[in-house]
């Protein structure tokens, strides 16, 4: 299962149209280029606390949008209402983040049809994959009162297909209207939590992210010389590596839920 991520600025961020845009095609290009620029600046920015964000519109003609790719090792979501409140531990599914770019076209490309040969099973045939349901989601972050109640809670609610209209597929999938998850995002240098991690690679963080957000050299964070196992995903570029590992924790769903989960943190 995959799930695709756009960021979109929040709306009142989005750079409007100015008198002074009409000239030259090149002038054109350059102010456009400004102003993207700025608005994937500003959909990074902190929000003041109990603010609301409301995505920008989007621009269905533009291929050129920043994304990225998460593969859920399950192949299909946690669900909210499995466990916790004394009903045992809520269901946690690991994610991949399995490609990060700016040309949707290309990406689109990627997902198609597959055919493959395999030293035990011979060739290989995987079917292309399909949209099961879009909408829009938001990460944010708590403000606790103790440090180590630090959380990101991941949000998404669903605008296709219509509330009335899930079925058998978004069911398959764990796909609800709308559902929050805790995310945690795991440190390459620390040891592997799964068999299949052993073999793989994890993501290639800078020096700066290995030290400032996971501690590595131990001492403020962690007990490790690798730092914190997990951390929370309060720097979004955290997700723009390829093969970062995710933690999706079940938290709560349908809209009441997601409303409850950010209203722990809203705002960040």
């Amino acid at each position: 299962m995959h799930m695709l991520l756009v960021p979109r600025p929040p709306k009142f961020s989005v750079q409007q149209p100015r008198e002074d845009d009409k000239g030259s095609d090149i002038t054109n290009r350059a102010k456009k280029e400004e102003r993207e620029g700025i608005s994937k600046e500003m959909e990074m920015e902190l929000l003041a606390p109990g603010a609301d964000a409301i995505p920008a519109p989007e621009t269905l003609d533009d291929s050129k949008k920043h994304y990225r790719l998460l593969t859920i090792g399950k192949k299909h979501l946690p669900d909210p209402q499995v466990g916790g409140a004394g009903k045992g531990r809520k269901e946690t599914f690991w994610a991949t983040v399995s490609a990060v770019g700016d040309d949707l076209h290309n990406l689109e490309k990627g997902l198609g049809e597959k055919t493959y040969e395999t030293k035990t099973r011979g060739t290989r045939h995987e079917a292309p994959a399909r949209l099961a349901a879009r909408g829009v989601y938001a990460l944010v972050n708590n403000e606790p009162t103790v440090p180590s109640k630090r959380a990101t809670h991941f949000g998404y609610h669903i605008s296709h297909p219509s509330p009335s209209e899930l079925g058998s597929v978004q069911e398959e999938l764990g796909i609800g209207e709308a559902a929050s998850f805790v995310m945690q995002v795991k440190n390459p240098l620390a040891p592997a939590m799964a068999p299949q991690q052993a073999h793989t690679k994890g993501a290639e963080y800078s020096e700066d992210i290995l030290t400032g957000v996971f501690g590595k050299g131990g001492g403020k964070k962690g007990r490790e010389k690798y730092g914190l196992r997990f951390a929370t995903c309060e720097m979004p570029e955290l997700l723009d590596y390829e093969r970062a590992e995710v933690l999706l924790i079940a938290a709560r769903g349908g809209e009441e839920g997601l409303e409850t989960s950010f209203g722990e943190g809203r705002g960040k």
